[in-house]
Parts: C-alpha cells; sequence; structure tokens
C-alpha cells in the first residue's frame, strides 16, 4: 500500500531507539522515550501559496530527520506505526 500525504505534510516512520545504555543495561519498553528520529517515508506536492503555486518541499523521501517527541499524528498502516506531520515540524535534517 502507498501514501501520499496532501500540500506540505510528511510521512515518517521512528528510528527505534537503543535497548542498552553504554554501560549496557538494557531499558525496558515502558521506560524508553519515544525517539526523536525518523525517515521520510512519502512527501506531498508542497505548500501552495498566495498566488496558487505549490512550493516544494525541503525533504525528500529517504532523509533522516530530526523532530519533536509530540509532533505530528500517529497512524498505523498495515500494522506498522507512521508520523504524518507538517515539514515545518521536522526540526532538522541529518547528514552523514
Amino acid at each position: 500500500m502507498k501514501i501520499r500525504p496532501l500540500h506540505d505534510r510528511v510521512v515518517i516512520q521512528r528510528i527505534s531507539s537503543e535497548e542498552k545504555t553504554a554501560s549496557g543495561i538494557i531499558i525496558p519498553d515502558n521506560a524508553k522515550e519515544k525517539p526523536v528520529e525518523g525517515i521520510i517515508i512519502s512527501v506531498g506536492n508542497g505548500k501552495v501559496t498566495e498566488d496558487g503555486k505549490a512550493r516544494p518541499l525541503d525533504v525528500k523521501p529517504g532523509m533522516k530527520v530530526l523532530f519533536n517527541k509530540y509532533a505530528g499524528n500517529e497512524v498505523k498502516i498495515n500494522g506498522e506505526d507512521f508520523l504524518i506531520m507538517r515539514e515545518d515540524e521536522v526540526l532538522a535534517i541529518l547528514e552523514d
């Protein structure tokens, strides 16, 4: 199943966090914080400006990004969890 968000929204899949600390302590699922890193899965056509044209988005599918812990709306598609949020909720692009 493919999903394409509308306008300036993006679909993000969270990157799971480490299950151990640096010293080797295993963190239980209920004590983990929500990850704030994710991979862009799909992007919309762009934000519609006042003159009616769509401004293309700065992010592209496959990019690794940072976002606020409580940003976006969580959705479940085919048993997998995703976030749908506006491009302006993305804080940064992680480059290798």
